[in-house]
């Protein structure tokens, strides 16, 4: 799958010209690497957002045309604005066919409802990875990579030696390790017993409107009228009478 983006090159910098830029709905960003010089673009922040919401956009060899400037680029990092929906800031990195790179290439799962392990047994599928980091050549970058859990059996794990991985694509993981992809569980069922404990512990346990308030307590620990306070206010009262 292709996908185009276009750019322009941008000769204003610094904070001030970006939020400047920002207000005219324009996304300010860079394009490094390939052996040639940064250059900062502009990109149109409707069209960017819009491509961003794609999955193959974060995954995928994409052309970009910065002026008269043709390249393959990849997405290496973005900035959106902590509440808006508003992009601030974007990065690309040129990429040469010869040279293999880096990149996070999301999983897909596919036949999990018919697992034995769900379809039997009743079990779970739990997700362990949702994506996998590779190396490769940018003609082989895959899209996505399918995971079939269609033979995955209840107790039992999918690991990542297990994957059927597109010619020319290597993962990238800590030498003599095989990590789990997915797995199912078979949810714990509670005995009449265990229910009834909870059942048991659960109205026991005193409601917020029975719990008294800091002020409440502080009431009914004032010592009442006449109380140990007024006797004693009485005792000197007593004395004074004697004498006389």
């Amino acid at each position: 799958m292709k996908i185009a983006i276009k750019a322009e090159p941008r000769k204003l910098q610094g904070t001030g010209a970006s939020r400047r830029l920002r207000r005219t709905e324009k996304v300010p960003g860079i394009l490094y690497g390939g052996g040639k010089d940064a250059q900062p673009i502009e990109l149109d922040h409707k069209d960017l957002l819009l491509k961003l919401k794609q999955e193959a956009f974060h995954a995928s060899i994409l052309d970009m045309e910065v002026g008269t400037e043709k390249a393959q680029v990849l997405l290496r990092d973005y900035q959106m604005h902590p509440v808006k929906p508003r992009v601030l800031h974007v990065d690309f990195q040129r990429v040469a066919a010869d040279k293999k790179i880096h990149m996070k290439v999301p999983l897909h799962f596919v036949n999990q409802e018919n697992s034995p392990g769900v379809k039997i047994a009743g079990g779970l599928v739990q997700h362990v990875m949702n994506e996998l980091e590779v190396r490769c050549l940018p003609k082989d970058l895959p899209e996505y990579i399918t995971v079939d859990l269609g033979s995955l059996q209840a107790g039992h794990s999918l690991h990542l030696s297990s994957l059927q991985l597109p010619a020319g694509v290597e993962p990238i993981v800590p030498k003599g390790e095989d990590p789990t992809v997915a797995t199912v569980v078979i949810p714990r069922v509670m005995t009449a017993e265990e229910e009834a404990a909870e059942a048991a512990a659960t109205s026991a346990a005193p409601s917020a409107a029975e719990v008294p308030t800091t002020a409440q307590k502080a009431k009914e620990e004032e010592p009442a009228a006449g109380g140990a306070g007024g006797k004693e206010a009485a005792k000197p009262a007593a004395k004074e009478e004697k004498k006389k």
